[in-house]
């Protein structure tokens, strides 16, 4: 088959879109996925997106043109897999916030994925999350966010415009406020340990209500997170549907 120039370059931009767009998505991004499976990954998708969508000639004025066109498809690749990838930790988030009541908190480890120091339940949670997102073979939906891309948003029309900043800045809310309902019931429950010890220390001064209370709100705050976790399949369904709503509304304020 010929192969021009200008077909070469056209294929540069769409592998640079969607090598950014791995580099930053959801499972994806990882760290423990192979480089070689990210590389083979991000040529083969390119090469898809290459013959399915007609050619179209570039439009740009020499060398720091081309770049230019470059680096903005970059930056639309990387926003959309930032904004896929933000909402599987919002689970994450809510488990730092139950560990900080339970007392797990201190209990942090490393997590090679990620290269963060994250608590136990955070880093279940999270895992969790993946593991169904797997199952339910959400990341073929993820591939074909990016892929659909190209037809949303030509490699000529990325325009960055306010738009963006402030659907982030509303989601950044909308993270906290989902996580902080998620770990009410956790903060709810050990309200009413803390208000229970508070009366018997009142009642009984003697007793070491420091002892008693680390241990009575680690029985009571698994008690609630293991039926969290049986409502775990919900939660991942809401998520999921955030994840694809701030993809569609990225993909609309990016051109």
């Amino acid at each position: 088959m010929a192969f021009t120039l200008e077909q070469f370059e056209f294929y540069l931009v769409i592998l640079a879109r969607i090598a950014a767009f791995i580099y930053s998505a959801p499972f994806f991004s990882m760290n423990t996925v192979p480089w070689k499976i990210k590389i083979g990954l991000t040529a083969v998708l390119a090469y898809f997106v290459f013959m399915i969508f007609p050619y179209q000639p570039l439009s740009y004025s020499g060398s720091l043109g081309y770049l230019f066109l470059v680096a903005v498809n970059v930056v639309a690749g990387v926003t959309l897999g930032l904004f896929a990838n933000i909402s599987t930790f919002i689970l994450a988030f809510a488990g730092q916030l139950m560990d900080m009541q339970i007392g797990f908190s201190m209990a942090t480890e490393y997590d090679p994925a990620t290269r963060n120091t994250v608590s136990l339940t955070s880093n279940i949670y999270n895992y969790a999350v993946l593991l169904i997102m797997l199952v339910s073979r959400l990341h073929y939906y993820i591939i074909e966010a990016i892929v659909d891309s190209f037809e949303l948003i030509p490699l000529g029309g990325v325009v960055l415009n306010t738009g963006i900043y402030k659907l982030m800045i509303q989601y950044i809310g909308d993270f906290c406020v989902v996580g902080f309902r998620i770990a009410l019931p956790v903060f709810a429950a050990l309200m009413i340990v803390n208000a229970v010890l508070a009366i018997l220390a009142k009642v009984a001064p003697q007793m070491n209500m420091f002892v008693i209370g680390i241990q009575l709100k680690v029985l009571i705050g698994l008690a609630v997170l293991a039926v969290i976790t049986m409502q775990l399949d919900s939660i991942s369904d809401f998520i999921f549907d955030q994840m694809l709503s701030m993809l569609r509304q990225a993909s609309r304020y990016l051109h």
